[in-house]
């Protein structure tokens, strides 16, 4: 019985094999949208950390001209802890330091996603609603000329909304 399950299975990935499916329209437009999304995250998160950034600027640049032997008070997990000026500026700046890198990092792969972004909607012809329609309009009178001519890849676009 083993060996008729494990036939089963050779003869599936066989017939799958041979053959490379391309996904339906429902999983390209998915899978675009999720793309999209996942590089709006990212944009959120890197501005979230750029207005971040800019008050540790702020609050750096005020406690500069401040007596290091001041006391201040810092924000630390929901705690606000008494500290002096000599204690906190050195994290202050540390904390900058680090955040511009994550903002880095971040700007990176924002710009690697949109690659990813733009070689996927020229792999499957993803147009958006609004975009280029004087192209489409265009495209579409080429489209059925060529469906005339028998060409069968004129009809193999998707509009994402």
């Amino acid at each position: 019985m083993a060996a008729n399950g494990s036939n089963a299975a050779s003869k599936a990935t066989n017939n799958s094999g041979g053959k490379q499916s391309t996904p339906s329209t429902e999983q390209v437009v998915a899978t675009f949208q999720r793309m999209r999304q996942e590089q709006r995250n990212m944009a959120s998160k890197a501005a979230e950390l750029e207005m971040e950034s800019n008050e540790h600027s702020l609050v750096i640049d005020t406690l500069k001209d401040v007596d290091p032997s001041r006391k201040c008070f810092r924000l630390v997990g929901g705690v606000l802890v008494e500290r002096t000026v000599k204690e906190v500026l050195p994290a202050l700046q540390t904390n900058k330091e680090q955040l511009s890198k994550i903002i880095e990092s971040l700007n990176t792969m924002m710009l690697e996603k949109g690659r990813e972004l733009t070689e996927y909607r020229e792999r499957f012809n993803i147009r958006l609603v609004g975009e280029g329609e004087t192209d489409a309009q265009s495209q579409s009178t080429t489209a059925s000329k060529d469906s005339e001519g028998g060409n069968p890849k004129s009809g193999a676009g998707v509009l994402v909304s």
